[in-house]
């Protein structure tokens, strides 16, 4: 590889790496905050930052291959198809908390908490985001775009939690943040079935 590609390769490691202590810091502080509130919302909050850091890994794997250009393709291959189950599982998750919320119609305790683990989340993944699809533009990886949208679509999480814990705490709106979730449901659908399919915007 020329001396460009490493660097720009580094610079996505180093990335994935922030992700991943990022999302595991997250996952473990929104699954106890969760669960203390008896929050739906944040519990599964916390289990899509499990989900980031596995496809996290998986685009950990495609950037310790780019080196050899025999085996990128496959690797690109293989890594866009696990984001794309990530993806799935994302929505499944998400979808099921809603529906349980809504059909529980049970208002969790407010959580300061998880308040602001949502706010910071805000400030941290736009930025992730941003650098990342630098990275997948500059190497031309249909992967690393996918798992740059899944961070963005984390950020949209964090937007419709913070939402929903904030109307909770302040207006007694206990329905406001199921109903925000199951809205974004489709969206995560269909970027895990293009993820799945190969179709992203690097991926010819």
């Amino acid at each position: 590889m020329d001396a460009d590609r490493v660097l720009i390769v580094r610079a996505g490691r180093w990335l994935q790496y922030a992700t991943m202590a990022w999302n595991a810091a997250e996952c473990v502080v929104a699954l106890t905050a969760g669960f203390v509130a008896a929050s739906i919302a944040l519990v599964g909050f916390g289990f899509d930052s499990a989900i980031e850091v596995t496809s996290s890994i998986a685009a950990l794997w495609r950037l310790w291959r780019d080196h050899d250009e025999a085996r990128r393709e496959a690797s690109e291959r293989r890594a866009m198809q696990i984001i794309g189950v990530c993806f799935l599982l994302l929505a499944a998750y998400v979808l099921y908390d809603a529906i349980g919320a809504l059909v529980g119609g049970k208002a969790p305790d407010h959580s300061a908490v998880g308040i602001v683990l949502a706010g910071l989340s805000l400030i941290v993944m736009p930025l992730l985001v941003h650098y990342k699809r630098r990275v997948a533009n500059r190497l031309r990886s249909g992967a690393l775009e996918a798992e740059a949208r899944q961070t963005q679509v984390c950020a949209y999480l964090s937007a419709i939690l913070l939402v929903g814990l904030g109307l909770n705490a302040w207006l007694g709106y206990w329905w406001a943040d199921p109903l925000a979730g199951a809205a974004m449901v489709p969206i995560i659908a269909w970027e895990g079935v293009e993820a799945v399919r190969g179709r992203t915007c690097c991926a010819d």
